[in-house]
């Protein structure tokens, strides 16, 4: 779908910092973006509260006007603006989601005790591990890792990786099953965590 005249109208008004230009952009979108975040919390089966979903479309927002809008001044205009936006409201929900995931793993526990002394190892490991997933993800074929990043990272359905990479919807099942045996196999002959070597002893002043 073509960006229409009044979205073009409203773009062009919004990157010239007209008055009341980023009012009219919110009235316009605000109901999208809602739709975006519930939808990918939904499909990541990570559901939020009210005003976690609040949080993450303001986060959203701010991404839009920031540095001078540089998120509209990149639209080239090759679609919808909706479905510009959908794409990139997309993309930052699902990083809030990981991140707020990341931090609920790492929070202390309410108990009155504190978090354990274990827990900034374990959550320097989960990093790791992450850094591990991400260059299997890298050693997969390229198709494969383009339907993988589509899928996992960015919550996109069937319908849309098939129009994004041109492929049909029937293959991307197989395809991420694939993917999946791949990624499985290269995790087992991955090298364990190693825990960090303890320091020697510093020596006394008198030796």
């Amino acid at each position: 779908m073509a960006l229409t005249a009044v979205d073009r109208a409203l773009l062009q008004r919004c990157l010239n910092h007209d008055a009341g230009a980023w009012n009219d952009f919110v009235d316009r979108f605000l109901g999208l973006i809602y739709h975006v975040i519930q939808h990918t919390s939904y499909l990541r089966s990570t559901p939020l509260r009210p005003e976690e979903t609040e949080d993450v479309a303001a986060e959203i927002l701010l991404q839009i006007v920031s540095d001078e809008y540089a998120i509209l001044r990149q639209f080239r205009g090759q679609s919808s603006l909706a479905t510009y936006l959908t794409v990139i409201a997309r993309r930052i929900c699902v990083h809030e989601l990981a991140r707020r995931l990341a931090a609920r793993e790492v929070q202390p526990r309410l108990d009155g005790q504190g978090a354990e002394p274990e827990e900034p190892a374990k959550a320097e490991a989960g990093l790791e591990r992450l850094e591990e997933i991400q260059k299997l993800l890298n050693k997969l074929p390229a198709r494969e890792r383009q339907v993988v990043r589509l899928s996992y990272l960015e919550g996109r359905s069937y319908e849309e990786i098939s129009t994004e990479l041109h492929i049909t919807v029937n293959s991307i099942g197989p395809i991420l099953s694939r993917a999946r045996k791949r990624l499985r196999k290269g995790m087992k002959h991955a090298p364990p965590n190693r825990p960090a070597a303890p320091r020697p002893p510093a020596e006394s002043p008198g030796k």
